[in-house]
């Protein structure tokens, strides 16, 4: 029974050079960092210590998520990012988790004794509500028993993350992964942890309030309108037009804010 840490980033040099040495490595027997291309001196840092890099072919934290499982030979994962803003001391609590048995383990941020998020940009708990609400409708739906449907901070049993059969590309995949989870009736766990602000870098264009909630909701739609037979080969269509339905109305969006930015520059 092997465990791999995979360390996702993407321009973050800032944040792993504080980071680094307090990762617990020795939880862990295999390392893998995940990069779509940085160009800030990450990937620089990351061969200076001698970490096993695999570069994207697809940017987006869910085509991370999913093309790395073909990167590694542990039959268990957990998936880290690299900015700080999740706490490296909890990376043996996931992995002793994994190791009970259990399919699936998130860190949680709310509600749980002990939790927290990191609410320094989100002064009006915006995002923090929302996210409460993405993960008591996948606890009243598909019965997860998960209060953090969307924190990426999680482990995966490999076969099981294989079986969830994921396609999100970008940050839904956390909730996809949740969702799915509960549909196929695997073994959900989460262990409360604390949030952190992140080290330096930035927040990414796909992962900003407005952006995330409008995706988060479309994979919520999809995930209600599929149903609970993930690989029901009648309904392949159906996802292939959805997810092209999906993929428009993200790019919409994201193009909507970028308007809105420019013209609030302009006033």
């Amino acid at each position: 029974m092997s465990v791999a840490l995979v360390i996702l980033v993407w321009n973050e040099r800032e944040a792993l050079e504080k980071l680094w040495d307090s990762i617990p490595f020795d939880a862990v027997d295999e390392l893998l960092v995940v990069d779509p291309g940085s160009t800030d001196g990450t990937l620089e840092f990351v061969r200076s210590k001698g970490a096993k890099i695999y570069i994207q072919r697809n940017k987006g934290r869910g085509n991370a998520f999913i093309e790395s499982i073909n990167q590694i030979e542990s039959n268990k994962i957990v998936f880290f990012s690299g900015d700080g803003n999740e706490d490296p001391r909890d990376i043996p609590k996931i992995v002793s988790e994994l190791k009970k048995g259990h399919d699936l383990v998130i860190g949680c941020r709310f509600i749980r004794k002990g939790s927290k998020s990191d609410d320094s940009d989100d002064p009006l708990y915006i995002r923090k509500l929302g996210n409460i609400f993405f993960g008591l409708v996948t606890r009243l739906i598909w019965k997860t028993g998960a209060y953090d449907a969307v924190n990426g901070f999680r482990g995966f049993n490999k076969d099981a993350m294989k079986k969830m059969n994921l396609d999100a590309s970008k940050y839904e995949i956390e909730l996809q992964s949740t969702i799915r989870a509960g549909k196929l009736g695997l073994s959900i766990k989460e262990i409360s942890t604390k949030e952190h602000k992140r080290f330096g870098g930035f927040r990414k264009q796909s992962a900003s309030t407005s952006i995330l909630g409008f995706t988060l909701g479309l994979c919520l739609l999809k995930e209600i309108i599929i149903g609970s037979d993930v690989f029901n080969e009648g309904l392949k269509i159906r996802i292939k037009n959805l997810n092209l339905i999906i993929s428009s109305l993200k790019k919409f969006n994201e193009l909507l804010y970028l308007t809105v930015l420019d013209v609030l520059e302009n006033i």
